[in-house]
């Protein structure tokens, strides 16, 4: 695919840029609703849009400098913690 290609030029280009970590975080969550997942931080999820929304725009981004706490890691892989329901089971 080639947006996933390309988000991982950029990010192995820069991997501290919160844009492409930002998209990143888009597919995952869209790629979730999408599968018919309920996403567990809808306010992360619309602050990201309207961040990159402000970004499209050119828009100065200066008052969302609080927000940069809702940047974690990606979670953990299916099958990584073999206690835990996996979102699948947890809607069946």
């Amino acid at each position: 695919n080639s947006i996933i290609t390309a988000l991982r030029e950029k990010a192995d280009a820069d991997q501290s840029d919160k844009t492409v970590r930002d998209l990143i975080w888009l597919l995952y969550d869209t790629s979730l609703l999408t599968s018919g997942f309920s996403l567990d931080e809808p306010a992360t999820f619309s602050s990201r849009i309207h961040r990159l929304v402000k970004l499209g725009l050119s828009l100065d981004d200066d008052d969302d400098d609080a927000e940069d706490d809702d940047m974690e890691d990606l979670p953990p892989l299916d099958g990584d913690d073999d206690n835990e329901e996996s979102a699948m089971e947890q809607v069946d």
